[in-house]
This record gives C-alpha cells, sequence and structure tokens, in this order.
C-alpha cells in the first residue's frame, strides 16, 4: 500500500469513528490551527523568504491575517452555520418539520497552491474542519520550503483526522487516484481539468479556484492617477503571482500615455528606482516560471522595465503599450510582473473584448460613472467584479470567491467554505396520524382529488410571517386588555 492510499485509509477510518461530528471537536481542531500559524510564525516567515522572497510582514499581512480572521469567523459561527434550517411549507406539510441539515462529506482532499501556500491551503481546512470532514492536505512541491512546514501541522491537529502529504506530480497522481467525498483544489486551468478527470472516476464533487487573465478597463472619466495607484499595488504584489491580478489593462488611445506615466510613479514610489535590491518587491518562484513569463513579452513594445535576472529568478515591473489581441503576452494567464495595455474605444468594445474571451476570476472596472459600472456589471460574466480597486474582494468572508467557467467552478470563504464542504440533507419529519388528509395521494386519483392536491400543494405557507402576524394580534388583545382595565378602574376612582 503506497503512502498516498495509507493517509487517505486512515483519515478515513477516523472519520468513521464520529468523532469529527461534535462542534467542541471542531472548535478545538481550529483553535489548534490557529496555534499552528501563532507557534510557526516564526518558520512561515523564513520559509516563505525562501520561497517568494516574501519579508515577514508581508507574510503577515497577505498570509497569515486572513487566514486568522476565517478561523476566528467560523469558531464564533459554527454553531448557526452547523444548525437544522427551516423551510417553508406547503398546506399538506403544515404540521410537520421541515428543514435542511448541514452534515459533513467525508474525507476532503485539499490540493494547495504555490504563490500564496499558506492562505490557499489552510483556508479551505478551515471550512473543511468546521464541517466537520476529515481532510488530506497537499501542499505544493513548488514552493518546497513552506511545505516543510506544513508538514508539521499533524503536530497541532488530530493526526488522523488530518493528514498531509508532501512531494510532486507523482503524489498528487496517486492521491487522485483514491476515492475522496470532495477535491478542493488550486492552480492552473490545465491541472484543474486533469483534477476533475479524476474526480469523475468516482463521481467526487470538485471546487476548482482556478485564475486566467483578469480583465481591468480604465473609463477616460476616471480619476486616473487614484486608478493606477490601486491597480500598480494590486498587479505587483506577489511579483505579479496573483491569481485574481489585474492581468491586462483596456483603455482608450487618448489616456495610455497618462496611464503609463502614473503607473511610473507608483513603482517608484513603491518599489523604490531599485526594485531588485527593495526588500518588499518579490521574486519569480522558479526559473521554468521565469523563462517562460519572459518569453511572453517577446514581439511587444516595452513601455515601463524590463530588466530581469535569471539566476535571481528577477523580474522589474514591466508595462506593455499597444499590445494587439494576438500578441504572445495575450494567449495565456501571465503569472508575472508584465502588464500589456490593449487599446480599445470605448466601453462597448471593452465589454465585447472582455465577453470573446474565458470569463475571468475577477474583472475590475475604474470609472467615476455608476452607469458605466452597471453596464460592465450587466453584460459581462467573472467570477467576480470589483469597481475602482484590486484585490480587496477576497478579504470580504461574506463574498463567495470562485471562478465561472474556465475560471473555476465552486466558492469558498467564511459560510460559503462550510457550505461547499458539507451536504445540506433535505429532512422531513412526518407524524403517524391525520391519514385523511393524504387519502387525496391514494388511488383511484379523482378529478375531486387533484382538485385539492392542486390546493394542498401549490399554496405555500410561510410560517415566519404567520408568526409575525400571530405576535402583532397577540399584542394588540394585551394592549386592548390593559386598555380596558384603565377605564374601568378610572371609572371606580370617579365614583370614590
Amino acid at each position: 500500500m503506497s503512502r498516498e492510499q495509507q493517509a487517505v485509509q486512515q483519515a478515513r477510518k477516523a472519520f468513521l469513528t464520529g468523532r469529527s461530528k461534535p462542534l467542541d471537536y471542531r472548535i478545538k481542531q481550529l483553535q489548534n490551527l490557529k496555534r499552528f500559524i501563532k507557534e510557526k510564525t516564526t518558520d512561515i516567515a523564513n520559509a516563505m523568504r525562501k520561497d517568494l522572497h516574501k519579508t515577514a510582514n508581508a507574510t503577515q499581512l497577505f498570509e497569515i491575517l486572513g487566514l486568522e480572521g476565517e478561523i476566528n469567523l467560523a469558531v464564533s459561527k459554527l454553531a448557526e452555520w452547523a444548525a437544522a434550517r427551516p423551510v417553508n411549507k406547503n398546506l399538506l406539510t403544515i404540521a410537520d418539520d421541515v428543514y435542511i441539515q448541514p452534515e459533513p462529506l467525508g474525507v476532503v482532499l485539499i490540493i494547495g497552491a504555490w504563490n500564496y501556500p499558506i492562505a490557499v491551503t489552510l483556508q479551505p481546512l478551515v471550512g473543511a474542519i468546521a464541517a466537520g470532514n476529515a481532510a488530506v492536505v497537499k501542499p505544493s512541491e513548488v514552493s518546497s520550503h513552506t511545505a516543510k512546514v506544513m508538514e508539521l501541522l499533524p503536530l497541532f491537529l488530530d493526526p488522523e483526522m488530518y493528514q498531509v502529504v508532501t512531494g510532486g506530480v507523482s503524489e498528487t497522481q496517486e492521491l487522485l487516484k483514491q476515492r475522496f467525498d470532495h477535491i478542493f483544489y488550486t492552480g492552473s486551468s490545465t491541472v484543474g481539468k486533469l483534477v476533475m478527470e479524476a474526480a469523475a472516476r468516482h463521481l467526487t464533487p470538485v471546487t476548482l479556484e482556478l485564475g486566467g487573465k483578469s480583465p481591468c478597463y480604465i473609463d477616460k472619466n476616471c480619476d486616473i492617477r487614484i486608478a493606477c495607484r490601486r491597480i500598480t499595488w494590486g498587479k505587483y504584489m506577489n511579483c505579479g503571482q496573483t491569481c485574481i491580478a489585474p492581468d491586462y489593462i483596456l483603455c482608450e488611445s487618448s489616456i495610455q500615455d497618462k496611464v503609463i506615466n502614473e503607473i511610473q510613479k507608483c513603482i517608484q514610489e513603491f518599489y523604490t528606482n531599485d526594485p531588485k535590491s527593495f526588500a518588499d518587491y518579490g521574486r519569480i518562484i522558479n526559473q521554468r516560471h521565469f523563462k517562460r513569463i519572459m518569453a511572453l513579452t517577446d514581439g511587444s513594445t516595452l513601455a515601463i522595465g524590463g530588466d530581469s535576472d535569471e539566476s535571481e529568478c528577477y523580474i522589474a515591473p514591466t508595462v506593455l503599450r499597444d499590445v494587439t489581441p494576438g500578441s504572445k503576452v495575450m494567449q495565456e494567464e501571465i503569472f508575472g510582473p508584465i502588464l500589456p495595455i490593449v487599446i480599445v474605444n470605448g466601453l462597448k468594445e471593452a465589454i465585447q473584448f472582455i465577453n470573446e474571451r474565458e470569463k475571468p476570476l475577477a474583472l475590475y472596472i475604474f470609472s467615476s460613472s455608476k452607469k458605466v459600472i452597471k453596464q460592465m456589471i450587466s453584460e459581462t460574466s467573472s467570477g467576480a467584479l470589483v469597481a475602482n480597486d484590486c484585490l480587496v474582494h477576497f478579504t470580504i468572508s461574506d463574498l463567495p470567491f470562485g471562478g465561472v467557467g474556465n475560471s473555476g467552478t465552486g466558492r469558498y470563504h467564511g459560510k460559503y467554505s462550510f457550505d461547499q464542504l458539507s451536504h445540506l440533507r433535505s429532512c422531513l419529519i412526518k407524524k403517524l396520524n391525520m391519514e385523511g388528509v393524504n387519502q387525496m395521494r391514494y388511488p383511484p386519483h379523482t378529478t375531486e382529488k387533484l382538485r385539492w392536491a392542486r390546493v394542498l400543494l401549490l399554496k405555500q405557507v410561510n410560517l415566519a410571517r404567520w408568526r409575525q402576524v400571530a405576535q402583532v394580534a397577540v399584542i394588540a388583545a394585551l394592549a386592548a386588555f390593559v386598555v380596558q382595565q384603565i377605564m374601568y378602574y378610572r371609572k371606580w376612582i370617579c365614583v370614590l
């Protein structure tokens, strides 16, 4: 039996004991996960520095804070999320208990990504634990130093229920041969298709958090200085290795020079005139990706940057101007610090350009016009749309994070993680009385029975509404009684 088989078998055996169902157990595991990131803060920071040239503060800001927030939310809301959820009834079921009961799926496989190896691997784990599942965590081998830190997870969590399997492609392939109850994958669309194909053999549901080319349209009537400041931050953070980073800019030719000038100012402000020696500017994860990114610039016109150093996997913040739709850099997700500018003739052409391509994970628009923003919302489709900023929607736990079409399937964050990794079980509890009401469903099926069935089945009963009506009626009755008593005693006081 392979190491991967053993990990899955042990996790399933632990799950079948039922010990992950009580909420106290889940909360304890979530608290232990938080203890892991607290006690291993230095180890995590050192690993991130080696893998992606991230500073300790950047690691806290972009990896740890959001994860802590997800854990805190899950702990505080778990009882509410896990509780039975009553639904509206019809007249036929008005006396019955009808509700949705969330229940654990079983064993969840979480395949993490290398660009934010803590956040995008452990945030799904928060949802899996909260929902009462067992989990097998597969960190990305590309961010190898961080993967070694992740191997310490079983020292903090239930080591049988939560397994960590490290390794490369062969280990991942072996894991995908096993039967899981859900697979949660973060990464490229190419690998996402392979994951979905493997899952189909066992009819295993999947959540695929993929990526794609996220467009950024700049309206000529917006505050271009502020827009470029926010775009520069969103694009070059983590050296452009962010799945929801603006992939390219769409704008009219009349503002292209101003956009380039403002981005140049922001690069100098954020990363100085020498980004290579600046602590907060990252590196490409490895030389394979370095070569891939540099090759994408072939045939395009350089406007800013372009410097590189293969020995350090360094690529300077770069902007390309007058990029054509057929250019090499527009054929795949860049996932690096290269920002192409594509010229369009206004909003209508920008919308057409976006709709002719795969649906992106995120779509950004900068405009001072609510009408323009609403038109972009109504006439396009994407995993998320953000107006006048970049990336910040990822920080909001009440917004589902996920793609559509080629950019992914499924969603997570906050309660969406819990629901995504739960089975929402439909429950209807009847009593063995009132059998007369059921006569209409038994043969023979007469016209009179059909008439009653139409009344009882099609009439929805909103019990919450009826409760409100009943409460108002009770309050009104009490008020009337009090007034009556006051009038009665006033009469006797006057007589005396």
